[in-house]
């Protein structure tokens, strides 16, 4: 008989804790959820207080069966799913099916699996929090009386296959707004003067401020003009010096959200990819023997809160000071928690500062160490000292027009001496250098120049703006951000242009039939409202079925009038503009899985269908009868290829030049990064800048 029996979610985590707790404990996986709400229905009960219907999951029964055949062997059973709602769900589904007394010290919760962490926990087990378990319920339920409800009316009235979730439906709101902000933008004409200043042999940039002292805006050439009329040759004297000394504190260690964006920023990685790779480094990655087999490199990913356990602060600490050295140590921050924060558990830190990413390279796919190298990074840095910058501000006078130059230099490095984070402009101000300027000193403008400028339309979002936006708004929850974004993407609302959002016409039509028949749920205010209300279940301040019901009471009214109000809109197939080779009627552009595709008029008759290809004005390097095509992944990634495939297999991710390589005759290609456009050669080392 198996005195100890451990259920986890996976089988990754299952073999690390078991070789930490030893031979008296057997641990299983139970493969996430095994009993959940039928798929096939809403599998909520309205009349009987909104109680869900839950089963066993398809294809979970032989897992369930060896669970309960495991426990009965077992003197005592542990549920040790994750530490957050869902995990709590799973546990409390566990426990029924099982026959666990949810009030017995059941339930096991760590946020990092590591040997010490592991048994710590163990020793401190608890009942189930049905707190918890409510306030995830809550969500279900509410996510199936939306989705359930008004995903079949937009079948009926505009197209099969669609469907409106509760957090899904803000976001594309929010990407289909961003759109309209850009399509009414109207640009303003604005103006500068720049100019480079000589002083002996050194050169530093400076711009027009103003006149007499007074800051002043340049709309017109007319008064761009008037300005350099009044400038006396190109003698400047330097009237006032400002130095200043700045400091620049440390980013706070990763949430979920942070660690999403700055992934896309310095890895390029998407919300869905960097959660996979951050689930695989917490659940654990073999190490080898001599560094103690199986281990999670960090803690769990699923977090809203920037708080370090003391233990991980001593240790970071005692390394700071071994490597760097005693002035690189900072001090304790107490930082201000956001209000819809849960602060359940830590931020996502290293769960051993002393595993440096260059002892991972051998047991570490690429994608894994990067990830592992910006969370190591981000979270030694925030223990680190600030940056100390000098920072100059220079004002040059010429007849009392007024240009101003500013500057800094980095006088220590501290946190910046292992990491910065990323930004999305580039702004790179603080890497602006300044020679020694001194008050009366006469410097010579080598040149003034006047550019003309127009504001620009608010960007479209990219994965990080978006889940930044949804974070500051209160939508959704760590969970819930890859997740909403792969939804919306799947169900073709948005595409990604650039890696930007970009709405579909499908993506439009939804949103404008929910926000005239249910506004409530595009609204974001009414969103972050109702997660507030989750987390107060949580919390045990209120029961979930008096939230639920105060939702569904102005929701079913609703409903009735979108059955009886909404007309049925027909997405008419856009002509192609070319006839089918196989029968001669025209072809339609046509909606599939994977987006637009060319299909046949004379459809069922007909079945004829192509991909459409967009031509780039590319001669096919390889066969020299083809052109260059632009082609898209079932990811939805954008490559080229022939288009006389698969007679030839021409294909490449980067986008092809029409002009040879002018050292080697051979193919050029476009690679861009978030910087630059950078004109490369397939064959040999010749480089050259694009200015696409």
């Amino acid at each position: 008989m198996t005195d100890y029996l451990v259920i986890v979610e996976s089988p990754a985590k299952a073999k690390t804790i078991e070789r930490y707790l030893g031979k008296k404990y057997k641990v299983k996986a139970s493969m996430g959820h095994v009993i959940d709400l039928p798929k096939s229905q809403m599998g909520v009960n309205v009349e009987e207080g909104y109680k869900p219907k839950y089963i066993t999951i398809r294809g979970k029964g032989d897992i369930l069966k060896d669970l309960k055949k495991a426990a009965k062997k077992a003197k005592k059973v542990y549920l040790a799913a994750d530490p957050d709602r869902e995990g709590e769900a799973i546990a409390w589904h566990l426990a029924h099916a099982l026959k666990v007394d949810e009030h017995s010290q059941c339930r096991v919760v760590f946020n990092e699996i590591t040997k010490d962490a592991i048994k710590e926990s163990f020793k401190h087990p608890r009942s189930i929090d049905m707190d918890l378990v409510d306030a995830q319920q809550a969500r279900r339920v509410l996510d199936r009386l939306v989705g359930y409800n008004i995903s079949p009316l937009l079948w009926k009235k505009v197209k099969k296959g669609l469907s409106a979730g509760r957090v899904q439906s803000v976001a594309l709101k929010l990407i289909i707004d961003r759109e309209n902000e850009i399509n009414n933008f109207q640009p303003e004409e604005y103006w500068s003067i720049e100019s480079t200043f000589q002083m002996d042999k050194e050169v530093f940039e400076g711009a027009f401020y103003g006149v007499d002292g007074k800051k002043m805006e340049l709309s017109t050439e007319e008064e761009v003009n008037s300005i350099l009329e009044k400038l006396i040759d190109k003698q400047f004297k330097i009237e006032k010096v400002t130095k200043r000394e700045r400091k620049r504190n440390p980013a706070l260690p990763f949430t979920t959200s942070s660690l999403q964006q700055e992934a896309a920023r310095k890895l390029n990685f998407r919300a869905k990819k960097t959660m996979m790779l951050a689930q695989q480094l917490y659940e654990g990655i073999d190490l080898g023997k001599s560094q103690g087999g199986t281990t999670g490199l960090i803690t769990y990913m699923r977090t809203d809160s920037t708080r370090i356990s003391d233990t991980a602060k001593k240790e970071a600490t005692e390394y700071i000071q071994d490597k760097f050295g005693s002035e690189f140590l900072g001090q304790a921050r107490k930082e201000k928690q956001k209000e819809n924060t849960q602060d359940a558990h830590e931020a996502i830190r290293p769960t051993s500062v002393l595993r440096e990413p260059s002892s991972l390279k051998a047991v570490l796919s690429r994608d894994q160490l990067r990830l592992y190298k910006l969370i190591w990074e981000r979270f030694l840095a925030s223990q680190m000292a600030p940056a100390i910058l000098d920072t100059m501000s220079v004002q040059l006078i010429n007849n009392n027009v007024e240009f101003r130059a500013t500057g800094s230099k980095v006088k220590f490095k501290g946190f910046m001496k292992v990491y910065v984070e990323g930004t999305d402009d580039n702004n790179k101000a603080d890497d602006k250098f300044l020679p020694n300027l001194e008050e009366g000193m006469i410097v010579e403008a080598n040149e003034i120049v006047p550019n003309q400028h127009f504001t620009q339309p608010p960007p479209r979002y990219t994965e990080a703006r978006l889940v930044k936006t949804m974070e500051e708004l209160g939508i959704g929850r760590p969970s819930t951000y890859a997740p909403t974004l792969d939804t919306i993407q799947r169900r073709y609302y948005v595409t990604m242009d650039n890696k930007r959002f970009v709405p579909t016409e499908l993506g439009t039509i939804v949103v404008e039939i929910l926000t005239e028949f249910f506004p409530e749920i595009i609204d974001a205010e009414f969103t972050a409202k109702m997660e507030n209300d989750l987390d107060a279940i949580e919390e045990g301040k209120v029961e979930w079925v008096h939230i639920i019901d105060d939702f569904y009471d102005g929701f079913q009214e609703r409903l009735k009038k979108a059955e009886e109000e909404m007309e049925k809109i027909e997405i008419k197939d856009e002509p192609a503009g070319i006839d089918c080779e196989n029968c001669g009627h025209e072809m339609v552009y046509k909606m599939g899985r994977y987006g637009k595709f060319l299909a046949c008029s004379n459809f069922p008759e007909c079945r004829n269908t192509k991909p459409i290809l967009k031509e780039i004005g590319v001669d096919c390097p390889k066969c020299n009868e083809g052109n260059v095509v632009e082609r898209s992944s079932k990811k939805r990634r954008i490559f080229y290829g022939c288009d006389r495939f698969p007679e030839c297999d021409f294909v490449s991710w980067d986008k092809p030049i029409s002009r040879p390589c002018p050292k080697c005759d051979s193919l050029l290609v476009e690679k861009r990064n978030k910087k630059e456009t950078q004109i490369v050669c397939t064959k040999c080392d010749y480089k050259e800048n694009s200015q696409g």
